[in-house]
Protein backbone atom coordinates (compact mmCIF):
# COMPACT_ATOMS: atom_id res chain seq x y z
CA UNK A 1 0.00 0.00 0.00
CA UNK A 2 2.80 2.37 0.92
CA UNK A 3 4.48 1.40 -2.32
CA UNK A 4 1.42 2.53 -4.24
CA UNK A 5 1.36 5.85 -2.40
CA UNK A 6 5.04 6.42 -3.16
CA UNK A 7 4.41 5.54 -6.80
CA UNK A 8 1.51 8.02 -7.01
CA UNK A 9 3.63 10.72 -5.35
CA UNK A 10 6.42 10.00 -7.82
CA UNK A 11 4.02 10.28 -10.74
CA UNK A 12 2.67 13.60 -9.41
CA UNK A 13 6.20 14.90 -8.96
CA UNK A 14 7.09 13.76 -12.47
CA UNK A 15 4.02 15.48 -13.90
CA UNK A 16 4.92 18.70 -12.12
CA UNK A 17 8.47 18.56 -13.42
CA UNK A 18 7.20 17.95 -16.94
CA UNK A 19 4.83 20.91 -16.66
CA UNK A 20 7.66 23.06 -15.33
CA UNK A 21 9.97 22.06 -18.16
CA UNK A 22 7.22 22.72 -20.68
CA UNK A 23 6.52 26.21 -19.30
CA UNK A 24 10.16 27.20 -18.82
CA UNK A 25 10.83 28.46 -22.39
CA UNK A 26 7.74 30.66 -22.29
CA UNK A 27 8.71 32.08 -18.89
CA UNK A 28 12.23 32.79 -20.12
CA UNK A 29 10.85 34.39 -23.28
CA UNK A 30 8.69 36.70 -21.17
CA UNK A 31 11.73 37.62 -19.09
CA UNK A 32 13.76 38.37 -22.23
CA UNK A 33 10.97 40.58 -23.57
CA UNK A 34 10.82 42.53 -20.30
CA UNK A 35 14.61 42.87 -20.25
CA UNK A 36 14.80 44.05 -23.86
CA UNK A 37 12.03 46.59 -23.38
CA UNK A 38 13.46 47.73 -20.05
CA UNK A 39 16.88 48.24 -21.63
CA UNK A 40 15.41 50.51 -24.27
CA UNK A 41 13.22 52.42 -21.82
CA UNK A 42 16.33 53.03 -19.73
CA UNK A 43 18.19 54.31 -22.77
CA UNK A 44 15.40 56.74 -23.63
CA UNK A 45 15.16 58.02 -20.05
CA UNK A 46 18.92 58.71 -20.11
CA UNK A 47 18.81 60.60 -23.41
CA UNK A 48 20.06 57.77 -25.61
CA UNK A 49 20.19 57.35 -28.47
CA UNK A 50 20.64 61.13 -28.91
CA UNK A 51 17.80 62.93 -30.61
CA UNK A 52 18.43 65.04 -33.71
CA UNK A 53 16.74 67.52 -36.01
CA UNK A 54 15.17 64.80 -38.16
CA UNK A 55 13.40 63.35 -35.13
CA UNK A 56 12.50 66.86 -34.03
CA UNK A 57 10.96 67.43 -37.46
CA UNK A 58 8.68 64.44 -36.86
CA UNK A 59 7.92 65.87 -33.42
CA UNK A 60 6.97 69.23 -34.92
CA UNK A 61 4.65 67.44 -37.34
CA UNK A 62 3.05 65.67 -34.35
CA UNK A 63 2.62 69.00 -32.54
CA UNK A 64 0.99 70.52 -35.61
CA UNK A 65 -1.37 67.54 -36.01
CA UNK A 66 -2.35 67.67 -32.34
CA UNK A 67 -3.03 71.41 -32.59
CA UNK A 68 -5.04 70.99 -35.80
CA UNK A 69 -2.71 73.40 -37.64
CA UNK A 70 -1.29 71.11 -40.29
CA UNK A 71 -1.81 67.50 -41.35
CA UNK A 72 1.32 66.44 -43.23
CA UNK A 73 1.24 63.28 -45.34
CA UNK A 74 5.02 63.10 -45.76
CA UNK A 75 8.04 64.08 -43.74
CA UNK A 76 8.40 67.85 -43.97
CA UNK A 77 10.53 68.96 -46.89
CA UNK A 78 10.22 65.82 -49.04
CA UNK A 79 7.69 63.82 -51.03
CA UNK A 80 8.27 60.40 -49.46
CA UNK A 81 8.37 58.72 -46.03
CA UNK A 82 4.93 58.89 -44.44
CA UNK A 83 4.26 60.55 -41.10
CA UNK A 84 2.68 57.59 -39.29
CA UNK A 85 4.96 58.19 -36.29
CA UNK A 86 3.74 61.80 -36.04
CA UNK A 87 0.09 60.74 -36.18
CA UNK A 88 0.63 58.13 -33.46
CA UNK A 89 2.52 60.57 -31.22
CA UNK A 90 0.19 63.55 -31.79
CA UNK A 91 -2.29 62.68 -28.97
CA UNK A 92 0.59 62.15 -26.54
CA UNK A 93 2.30 65.42 -27.40
CA UNK A 94 -1.03 67.22 -27.16
CA UNK A 95 -1.06 66.15 -23.50
CA UNK A 96 2.61 66.48 -22.60
CA UNK A 97 3.89 69.19 -24.94
CA UNK A 98 7.23 68.74 -26.72
CA UNK A 99 8.88 65.65 -25.25
CA UNK A 100 11.30 63.15 -26.76
CA UNK A 101 9.98 60.48 -24.38
CA UNK A 102 6.38 61.00 -25.55
CA UNK A 103 7.55 61.02 -29.17
CA UNK A 104 9.30 57.67 -28.64
CA UNK A 105 6.49 55.88 -26.82
CA UNK A 106 4.98 54.67 -30.14
CA UNK A 107 8.40 53.41 -31.27
CA UNK A 108 8.82 51.53 -27.98
CA UNK A 109 5.39 49.99 -28.59
CA UNK A 110 6.51 49.03 -32.11
CA UNK A 111 9.58 47.29 -30.67
CA UNK A 112 7.44 45.35 -28.19
CA UNK A 113 5.13 44.35 -31.04
CA UNK A 114 8.16 43.15 -33.02
CA UNK A 115 9.19 40.83 -30.18
CA UNK A 116 5.69 39.41 -29.77
CA UNK A 117 5.20 38.84 -33.49
CA UNK A 118 8.61 37.22 -34.00
CA UNK A 119 8.05 34.91 -31.03
CA UNK A 120 4.74 33.86 -32.55
CA UNK A 121 6.24 33.53 -36.04
CA UNK A 122 9.19 31.44 -34.85
CA UNK A 123 6.95 29.15 -32.82
CA UNK A 124 4.53 28.61 -35.70
CA UNK A 125 7.29 27.87 -38.21
CA UNK A 126 9.47 25.65 -36.03
CA UNK A 127 7.48 24.53 -33.00
CA UNK A 128 10.72 25.03 -31.01
CA UNK A 129 10.20 27.51 -28.19
CA UNK A 130 13.84 27.31 -27.11
CA UNK A 131 14.83 28.60 -30.53
CA UNK A 132 12.31 31.37 -30.02
CA UNK A 133 14.07 32.31 -26.78
CA UNK A 134 17.36 32.58 -28.69
CA UNK A 135 15.79 34.83 -31.33
CA UNK A 136 14.24 37.07 -28.67
CA UNK A 137 17.55 37.25 -26.81
CA UNK A 138 19.31 38.51 -29.95
CA UNK A 139 16.59 41.11 -30.46
CA UNK A 140 16.69 42.13 -26.79
CA UNK A 141 20.37 42.96 -27.17
CA UNK A 142 20.92 46.07 -29.20
CA UNK A 143 23.89 47.79 -30.77
CA UNK A 144 24.03 51.53 -31.27
CA UNK A 145 22.74 51.25 -34.85
CA UNK A 146 20.02 48.76 -33.92
CA UNK A 147 18.53 50.82 -31.10
CA UNK A 148 18.64 53.93 -33.26
CA UNK A 149 16.59 52.12 -35.90
CA UNK A 150 14.14 50.90 -33.27
CA UNK A 151 13.73 54.01 -31.12
CA UNK A 152 14.37 57.23 -33.03
CA UNK A 153 11.14 58.58 -34.51
CA UNK A 154 12.91 59.88 -37.58
CA UNK A 155 10.62 58.32 -40.16
CA UNK A 156 9.67 54.74 -40.94
CA UNK A 157 12.38 52.54 -39.49
CA UNK A 158 10.79 51.51 -36.14
CA UNK A 159 7.63 50.37 -37.94
CA UNK A 160 9.32 48.27 -40.60
CA UNK A 161 10.27 45.31 -38.40
CA UNK A 162 6.85 44.63 -36.87
CA UNK A 163 5.17 45.24 -40.24
CA UNK A 164 7.35 42.60 -41.97
CA UNK A 165 6.79 40.16 -39.09
CA UNK A 166 3.02 40.73 -39.25
CA UNK A 167 2.96 40.18 -43.02
CA UNK A 168 5.01 37.00 -42.59
CA UNK A 169 2.57 35.65 -40.00
CA UNK A 170 -0.43 36.49 -42.14
CA UNK A 171 1.23 34.93 -45.19
CA UNK A 172 1.95 31.70 -43.33
CA UNK A 173 -1.61 31.46 -42.03
CA UNK A 174 -3.03 31.94 -45.51
CA UNK A 175 -0.74 29.48 -47.33
CA UNK A 176 -0.91 26.89 -44.53
CA UNK A 177 -4.66 26.69 -45.05
CA UNK A 178 -5.76 28.02 -41.67
CA UNK A 179 -9.54 27.88 -41.66
CA UNK A 180 -11.80 30.66 -40.48
CA UNK A 181 -11.50 34.44 -40.85
CA UNK A 182 -9.65 34.17 -44.13
CA UNK A 183 -11.21 37.27 -45.66
CA UNK A 184 -10.24 39.42 -42.65
CA UNK A 185 -6.70 38.05 -42.97
CA UNK A 186 -6.54 39.02 -46.62
CA UNK A 187 -7.82 42.50 -45.70
CA UNK A 188 -5.25 42.82 -42.90
CA UNK A 189 -2.42 41.73 -45.20
CA UNK A 190 -3.41 44.25 -47.84
CA UNK A 191 -3.89 47.13 -45.42
CA UNK A 192 -0.54 46.60 -43.68
CA UNK A 193 1.19 46.31 -47.05
CA UNK A 194 -0.40 49.49 -48.37
CA UNK A 195 0.24 51.38 -45.15
CA UNK A 196 3.93 50.53 -45.21
CA UNK A 197 4.24 51.45 -48.89
CA UNK A 198 3.14 54.91 -47.78
CA UNK A 199 5.36 54.98 -44.66
CA UNK A 200 8.59 53.63 -46.17
CA UNK A 201 9.11 51.55 -49.33
CA UNK A 202 12.15 49.78 -47.84
CA UNK A 203 10.03 46.69 -47.17
CA UNK A 204 9.19 46.22 -50.87
CA UNK A 205 11.62 43.26 -51.30
CA UNK A 206 9.84 41.41 -48.48
CA UNK A 207 6.46 42.45 -49.80
CA UNK A 208 7.34 41.06 -53.23
CA UNK A 209 8.62 37.78 -51.75
CA UNK A 210 5.50 37.26 -49.64
CA UNK A 211 3.34 38.19 -52.63
CA UNK A 212 4.99 35.51 -54.77
CA UNK A 213 4.31 32.88 -52.09
CA UNK A 214 0.65 33.93 -51.87
CA UNK A 215 0.23 33.99 -55.65
CA UNK A 216 1.84 30.56 -56.05
CA UNK A 217 -0.12 28.78 -53.33
CA UNK A 218 -3.42 30.69 -53.14
CA UNK A 219 -3.99 31.72 -56.75
CA UNK A 220 -7.43 30.12 -56.96
CA UNK A 221 -8.63 31.99 -53.89
CA UNK A 222 -7.18 35.25 -55.20
CA UNK A 223 -9.33 35.05 -58.32
CA UNK A 224 -12.44 35.60 -56.19
CA UNK A 225 -13.53 37.85 -53.37
CA UNK A 226 -10.20 37.51 -51.58
CA UNK A 227 -8.32 39.11 -54.47
CA UNK A 228 -10.75 42.03 -54.75
CA UNK A 229 -10.62 42.59 -51.00
CA UNK A 230 -6.82 42.43 -51.04
CA UNK A 231 -6.56 45.12 -53.73
CA UNK A 232 -9.06 47.35 -51.95
CA UNK A 233 -7.16 46.99 -48.67
CA UNK A 234 -3.83 47.84 -50.31
CA UNK A 235 -5.36 50.97 -51.83
CA UNK A 236 -6.87 51.94 -48.47
CA UNK A 237 -3.55 51.55 -46.68
CA UNK A 238 -1.66 53.52 -49.32
CA UNK A 239 -4.41 56.15 -49.68
CA UNK A 240 -2.39 59.04 -48.16
CA UNK A 241 0.42 58.47 -50.67
CA UNK A 242 -1.90 58.02 -53.65
CA UNK A 243 -4.10 61.03 -52.89
CA UNK A 244 -1.12 63.32 -52.29
CA UNK A 245 0.63 62.13 -55.47
CA UNK A 246 -2.46 62.77 -57.59
CA UNK A 247 -3.13 66.12 -55.97
CA UNK A 248 0.47 67.36 -56.28
CA UNK A 249 1.15 65.67 -59.62
CA UNK A 250 4.43 64.16 -58.49
CA UNK A 251 6.03 60.75 -58.61
CA UNK A 252 6.95 59.44 -55.11
CA UNK A 253 9.20 56.76 -56.64
CA UNK A 254 11.48 59.45 -58.09
CA UNK A 255 11.81 61.04 -54.65
CA UNK A 256 12.74 57.67 -53.12
CA UNK A 257 15.45 57.13 -55.75
CA UNK A 258 16.84 60.58 -55.06
CA UNK A 259 16.96 59.80 -51.33
CA UNK A 260 18.94 56.66 -52.10
CA UNK A 261 21.59 58.76 -53.80
CA UNK A 262 20.56 58.11 -57.40
CA UNK A 263 21.74 61.57 -58.42
CA UNK A 264 25.08 61.40 -56.62
CA UNK A 265 28.34 59.85 -57.69
CA UNK A 266 29.69 56.81 -55.85
CA UNK A 267 32.15 54.27 -57.18
CA UNK A 268 31.19 50.63 -57.39
CA UNK A 269 34.07 49.61 -55.16
CA UNK A 270 32.72 51.86 -52.43
CA UNK A 271 29.18 50.62 -52.99
CA UNK A 272 30.19 46.96 -52.82
CA UNK A 273 32.27 47.58 -49.71
CA UNK A 274 29.50 49.51 -47.98
CA UNK A 275 26.76 47.10 -49.02
CA UNK A 276 28.31 43.64 -48.93
CA UNK A 277 31.15 44.08 -46.42
CA UNK A 278 29.75 46.57 -43.90
CA UNK A 279 26.05 46.04 -44.62
CA UNK A 280 25.35 42.59 -43.06
CA UNK A 281 27.01 43.17 -39.66
CA UNK A 282 25.64 46.72 -39.41
CA UNK A 283 22.14 45.67 -40.44
CA UNK A 284 22.11 42.80 -37.93
CA UNK A 285 23.39 45.01 -35.12
CA UNK A 286 26.78 43.37 -34.61
CA UNK A 287 28.98 46.49 -34.91
CA UNK A 288 30.35 49.05 -32.48
CA UNK A 289 28.90 52.58 -32.34
CA UNK A 290 29.83 54.46 -35.51
CA UNK A 291 32.04 51.78 -37.07
CA UNK A 292 32.73 48.08 -37.53
CA UNK A 293 35.91 46.75 -35.94
CA UNK A 294 37.76 44.22 -38.13
CA UNK A 295 36.83 41.28 -35.90
CA UNK A 296 33.16 42.26 -36.07
CA UNK A 297 33.19 41.73 -39.83
CA UNK A 298 33.14 37.93 -39.38
CA UNK A 299 29.40 38.09 -40.07
CA UNK A 300 30.24 39.42 -43.54
CA UNK A 301 31.67 36.00 -44.43
CA UNK A 302 29.10 34.02 -42.43
CA UNK A 303 26.06 35.76 -43.90
CA UNK A 304 26.25 34.37 -47.49
CA UNK A 305 27.14 30.89 -46.19
CA UNK A 306 24.18 30.83 -43.82
CA UNK A 307 21.99 32.23 -46.58
CA UNK A 308 22.89 29.44 -49.01
CA UNK A 309 22.60 26.70 -46.38
CA UNK A 310 19.20 27.95 -45.22
CA UNK A 311 17.93 28.33 -48.79
CA UNK A 312 19.07 24.83 -49.80
CA UNK A 313 17.47 23.26 -46.76
CA UNK A 314 14.20 25.17 -47.20
CA UNK A 315 14.10 24.32 -50.91
CA UNK A 316 14.69 20.65 -50.21
CA UNK A 317 11.92 20.63 -47.60
CA UNK A 318 9.56 22.39 -49.99
CA UNK A 319 10.14 19.70 -52.64
CA UNK A 320 10.00 16.62 -50.42
CA UNK A 321 7.63 17.37 -47.55
CA UNK A 322 4.15 15.93 -47.75
CA UNK A 323 2.62 17.92 -44.89
CA UNK A 324 1.07 21.16 -46.26
CA UNK A 325 2.01 23.05 -43.09
CA UNK A 326 5.65 22.01 -43.42
CA UNK A 327 5.67 23.03 -47.06
CA UNK A 328 4.13 26.38 -46.14
CA UNK A 329 6.82 26.94 -43.51
CA UNK A 330 9.56 26.13 -46.03
CA UNK A 331 8.02 28.54 -48.55
CA UNK A 332 7.97 31.30 -45.94
CA UNK A 333 11.60 30.60 -44.96
CA UNK A 334 12.52 31.10 -48.61
CA UNK A 335 10.50 34.32 -48.74
CA UNK A 336 12.29 35.70 -45.68
CA UNK A 337 15.65 34.83 -47.22
CA UNK A 338 14.65 36.36 -50.57
CA UNK A 339 13.54 39.53 -48.79
CA UNK A 340 16.93 39.79 -47.09
CA UNK A 341 18.74 39.31 -50.41
CA UNK A 342 16.56 41.89 -52.13
CA UNK A 343 17.02 44.43 -49.35
CA UNK A 344 20.79 44.02 -49.33
CA UNK A 345 20.98 44.16 -53.13
CA UNK A 346 18.89 47.33 -53.34
CA UNK A 347 21.07 48.96 -50.70
CA UNK A 348 24.31 47.89 -52.38
CA UNK A 349 23.41 49.38 -55.78
CA UNK A 350 22.40 52.69 -54.18
CA UNK A 351 24.94 55.49 -53.87
CA UNK A 352 24.14 55.73 -50.16
CA UNK A 353 26.04 52.48 -49.53
CA UNK A 354 29.18 54.03 -51.02
CA UNK A 355 28.84 57.57 -49.67
CA UNK A 356 27.62 57.06 -46.08
CA UNK A 357 27.65 53.30 -45.38
CA UNK A 358 27.54 53.50 -41.57
CA UNK A 359 24.68 55.97 -41.23
CA UNK A 360 22.80 54.69 -44.28
CA UNK A 361 22.83 51.13 -42.92
CA UNK A 362 19.51 52.10 -41.31
CA UNK A 363 18.05 51.09 -44.68
CA UNK A 364 18.86 47.48 -43.69
CA UNK A 365 16.76 47.48 -40.51
CA UNK A 366 14.40 44.84 -41.97
CA UNK A 367 17.19 42.25 -42.03
CA UNK A 368 16.62 41.42 -38.37
CA UNK A 369 13.29 39.80 -39.25
CA UNK A 370 15.17 37.28 -41.42
CA UNK A 371 17.45 36.26 -38.55
CA UNK A 372 15.30 33.20 -37.57
CA UNK A 373 15.46 31.89 -41.15
CA UNK A 374 19.25 32.28 -41.24
CA UNK A 375 19.88 30.65 -37.86
CA UNK A 376 17.34 27.81 -37.90
CA UNK A 377 19.63 25.33 -39.74
CA UNK A 378 22.49 26.27 -37.39
CA UNK A 379 20.27 25.75 -34.36
CA UNK A 380 19.11 22.32 -35.50
CA UNK A 381 22.69 21.29 -36.28
CA UNK A 382 23.81 22.42 -32.82
CA UNK A 383 21.04 20.57 -30.99
CA UNK A 384 21.64 17.13 -32.54
CA UNK A 385 24.76 15.51 -34.01
CA UNK A 386 23.32 15.01 -37.48
CA UNK A 387 20.61 13.44 -39.55
CA UNK A 388 22.62 10.32 -40.27
CA UNK A 389 23.70 8.06 -37.45
CA UNK A 390 27.47 7.92 -37.26
CA UNK A 391 29.11 4.51 -37.58
CA UNK A 392 31.81 3.96 -35.00
CA UNK A 393 34.84 2.42 -36.79
CA UNK A 394 36.04 -0.89 -35.39
CA UNK A 395 38.89 -3.30 -36.02
CA UNK A 396 40.98 -2.68 -39.09
CA UNK A 397 38.66 0.13 -40.24
CA UNK A 398 39.64 2.26 -37.24
CA UNK A 399 42.56 3.98 -38.96
CA UNK A 400 41.05 4.33 -42.40
CA UNK A 401 40.52 8.01 -43.32
CA UNK A 402 36.99 7.43 -44.62
CA UNK A 403 35.93 5.74 -41.41
CA UNK A 404 37.39 8.50 -39.25
CA UNK A 405 35.67 11.09 -41.42
CA UNK A 406 32.26 9.37 -41.13
CA UNK A 407 32.60 9.12 -37.35
CA UNK A 408 33.65 12.71 -36.71
CA UNK A 409 31.59 14.54 -39.32
CA UNK A 410 28.43 14.94 -37.16
CA UNK A 411 30.46 16.13 -34.18
CA UNK A 412 32.38 18.60 -36.37
CA UNK A 413 29.18 20.03 -37.84
CA UNK A 414 27.70 20.37 -34.41
CA UNK A 415 30.84 22.07 -33.13
CA UNK A 416 30.81 24.60 -35.98
CA UNK A 417 27.14 25.31 -35.36
CA UNK A 418 27.74 25.91 -31.66
CA UNK A 419 30.63 28.25 -32.47
CA UNK A 420 28.48 30.24 -34.94
CA UNK A 421 25.64 30.60 -32.43
CA UNK A 422 28.07 31.57 -29.68
CA UNK A 423 29.80 34.12 -31.92
CA UNK A 424 26.45 35.59 -32.93
CA UNK A 425 25.29 36.05 -29.34
CA UNK A 426 28.74 37.26 -28.29
CA UNK A 427 28.94 39.82 -31.08
CA UNK A 428 25.50 41.18 -30.22
CA UNK A 429 26.45 41.36 -26.53
CA UNK A 430 29.70 43.22 -27.21
CA UNK A 431 27.89 45.67 -29.50
CA UNK A 432 25.29 46.20 -26.77
CA UNK A 433 28.00 47.00 -24.23
CA UNK A 434 29.38 49.53 -26.71
CA UNK A 435 25.96 51.12 -27.04
CA UNK A 436 25.58 51.36 -23.26
CA UNK A 437 28.99 53.02 -23.07
CA UNK A 438 27.66 55.94 -25.16
CA UNK A 439 24.94 56.77 -22.63
CA UNK A 440 26.99 59.17 -20.43
CA UNK A 441 28.02 61.20 -23.47
CA UNK A 442 24.44 61.28 -24.76
CA UNK A 443 23.14 62.38 -21.37
CA UNK A 444 25.77 65.11 -21.12
CA UNK A 445 24.91 66.36 -24.61
CA UNK A 446 21.21 66.47 -23.73
CA UNK A 447 22.01 68.55 -20.66
CA UNK A 448 24.07 70.96 -22.75
CA UNK A 449 21.13 71.40 -25.09
CA UNK A 450 18.82 72.03 -22.14
CA UNK A 451 21.19 74.77 -20.94
CA UNK A 452 21.16 76.29 -24.43
CA UNK A 453 17.36 76.41 -24.42
CA UNK A 454 17.31 77.97 -20.93
CA UNK A 455 19.89 80.58 -21.94
CA UNK A 456 17.95 81.61 -25.05
CA UNK A 457 14.83 82.03 -22.96
CA UNK A 458 16.71 84.13 -20.40
CA UNK A 459 18.09 86.31 -23.20
CA UNK A 460 14.62 86.75 -24.69
CA UNK A 461 15.71 85.29 -28.04
CA UNK A 462 12.75 84.16 -30.13
CA UNK A 463 14.23 83.92 -33.64
CA UNK A 464 17.40 82.03 -34.49
CA UNK A 465 19.61 81.12 -37.45
CA UNK A 466 21.48 77.83 -36.94
CA UNK A 467 22.93 74.79 -38.76
CA UNK A 468 20.54 72.04 -39.88
CA UNK A 469 21.32 69.59 -37.05
CA UNK A 470 20.68 72.30 -34.44
CA UNK A 471 17.72 74.11 -35.95
CA UNK A 472 14.54 72.00 -35.75
CA UNK A 473 15.74 70.31 -32.58
CA UNK A 474 15.83 73.73 -30.94
CA UNK A 475 12.41 74.67 -32.28
CA UNK A 476 10.84 71.41 -31.06
CA UNK A 477 12.48 71.56 -27.63
CA UNK A 478 10.99 75.02 -27.04
CA UNK A 479 7.57 74.16 -28.43
CA UNK A 480 8.12 76.76 -31.18
CA UNK A 481 8.74 79.51 -28.66
CA UNK A 482 12.11 79.81 -30.42
CA UNK A 483 11.76 79.60 -34.19
CA UNK A 484 14.81 78.65 -36.22
CA UNK A 485 15.80 78.95 -39.88
CA UNK A 486 18.70 76.92 -41.28
CA UNK A 487 21.97 78.42 -42.46
CA UNK A 488 24.61 76.63 -44.47
CA UNK A 489 28.31 76.58 -43.58
CA UNK A 490 28.89 79.81 -45.52
CA UNK A 491 25.94 81.51 -43.74
CA UNK A 492 23.71 81.36 -46.82
CA UNK A 493 20.14 80.00 -46.43
CA UNK A 494 20.12 76.26 -45.76
CA UNK A 495 17.49 73.55 -46.14
CA UNK A 496 14.39 74.47 -44.14
CA UNK A 497 12.08 71.48 -43.93
CA UNK A 498 9.20 73.59 -42.64
CA UNK A 499 9.14 76.70 -44.83
CA UNK A 500 7.09 79.05 -42.60
CA UNK A 501 9.98 79.21 -40.13
CA UNK A 502 12.12 80.96 -42.75
CA UNK A 503 9.50 83.65 -43.22
CA UNK A 504 9.15 84.23 -39.47
CA UNK A 505 12.91 84.55 -38.95
CA UNK A 506 13.29 86.81 -42.02
CA UNK A 507 10.66 89.14 -40.59
CA UNK A 508 12.36 89.34 -37.19
CA UNK A 509 14.33 92.49 -36.30
CA UNK A 510 17.51 90.94 -34.93
CA UNK A 511 17.57 87.13 -35.12
CA UNK A 512 20.45 85.53 -33.27
CA UNK A 513 22.90 82.99 -34.61
CA UNK A 514 23.42 79.71 -32.72
CA UNK A 515 26.13 77.21 -33.60
CA UNK A 516 27.80 74.25 -31.88
CA UNK A 517 31.39 74.86 -30.81
CA UNK A 518 33.79 73.79 -33.55
CA UNK A 519 31.18 73.78 -36.33
CA UNK A 520 31.83 75.49 -39.70
CA UNK A 521 29.08 78.01 -38.95
CA UNK A 522 30.73 78.92 -35.65
CA UNK A 523 34.07 79.29 -37.44
CA UNK A 524 32.54 81.64 -40.04
CA UNK A 525 30.93 83.78 -37.34
CA UNK A 526 34.13 83.86 -35.31
CA UNK A 527 35.94 85.22 -38.36
CA UNK A 528 33.32 87.96 -38.55
CA UNK A 529 33.90 88.82 -34.89
CA UNK A 530 37.61 89.13 -35.58
CA UNK A 531 37.22 91.29 -38.73
CA UNK A 532 33.65 92.53 -39.39
CA UNK A 533 34.67 94.51 -42.50
CA UNK A 534 36.17 91.50 -44.25
CA UNK A 535 33.19 89.34 -43.32
CA UNK A 536 30.72 91.94 -44.67
CA UNK A 537 32.61 92.04 -47.94
CA UNK A 538 32.33 88.27 -48.26
CA UNK A 539 28.53 88.46 -47.72
CA UNK A 540 27.33 91.14 -50.16
CA UNK A 541 23.72 92.16 -50.24
CA UNK A 542 21.61 90.16 -52.60
CA UNK A 543 20.32 86.62 -52.82
CA UNK A 544 22.88 83.84 -52.32
CA UNK A 545 22.60 80.67 -54.35
CA UNK A 546 20.16 78.08 -53.05
CA UNK A 547 21.30 74.56 -52.23
CA UNK A 548 20.68 72.07 -55.04
CA UNK A 549 17.11 70.83 -55.04
CA UNK A 550 15.94 73.50 -52.57
CA UNK A 551 13.05 75.68 -53.77
CA UNK A 552 13.63 79.41 -54.19
CA UNK A 553 12.71 81.75 -51.37
CA UNK A 554 9.38 83.49 -51.59
CA UNK A 555 9.40 87.26 -52.25
CA UNK A 556 9.93 89.34 -49.15
CA UNK A 557 11.81 86.71 -47.16
CA UNK A 558 15.27 87.93 -48.13
CA UNK A 559 18.63 86.24 -47.80
CA UNK A 560 20.57 85.81 -44.59
CA UNK A 561 23.05 88.48 -45.75
CA UNK A 562 26.02 89.80 -43.70
CA UNK A 563 25.81 89.03 -39.97
CA UNK A 564 26.25 92.67 -38.88
CA UNK A 565 27.61 93.61 -35.46
CA UNK A 566 27.56 90.67 -33.08
CA UNK A 567 27.98 89.99 -29.38
CA UNK A 568 29.07 86.54 -28.29
CA UNK A 569 27.43 84.59 -25.48
CA UNK A 570 29.05 81.24 -24.72
CA UNK A 571 27.11 78.27 -23.41
CA UNK A 572 28.60 74.86 -22.71
CA UNK A 573 29.00 73.32 -26.17
CA UNK A 574 27.29 76.16 -28.05
CA UNK A 575 27.97 79.75 -29.11
CA UNK A 576 25.18 82.33 -29.31
CA UNK A 577 25.83 85.40 -31.51
CA UNK A 578 23.45 88.26 -30.68
CA UNK A 579 23.01 91.03 -33.22
CA UNK A 580 23.74 94.52 -31.89
CA UNK A 581 21.49 97.36 -33.09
Amino acid sequence: MSTGVRQQASEVSSDRWSAYRSALPTVLALGVVVAGLGYRVGLVLHGAPPTNSDEATMGLAALHIGQGRHFPVFFYGQAYMGTLEAWLAAPLLALTGPSVLALRLPTLAAYLLLLVLLWRLTWRLTGDRWFGVLVLALLALGSDRAVKNQLIAGGGYPELGPAVAALALLTFGLVAGDTGRRLPRWAAWGFVAGLMIWVDPLLLPYLAAFGVVLAARCWRELRGAAGALLVAAVLAGAAPLLVDSVRAGRNPLAAVLTAGGAGQAAGWVDRLHGGLVLGPPLGMGFCSPGHCAPWQLWWTAAFPVLLVVAAVRAGRTLRRAGDPAVRAAAALWLALLAGAVGTLAAYTVSSAAGLTPVESSRYLSCLLVSLPALLWPVWTAARRPGTRKARRPTGRDTWRPAAIRDAWRPAAVRGVAVVVLGATVGSAAVATVGAVATVPAARAEARRHDRLVATLRDLGVRHVLAPYWTCNRLTFATGEQVVCAVVADDLSPGMDRYRPYRRLVAAATRPAFVAPVGSPVAAALDRHLADPAESAASHPAGRPGEPEGHPAEEPGQGPVGPPGRLRLVEVDGYRIYLKIA
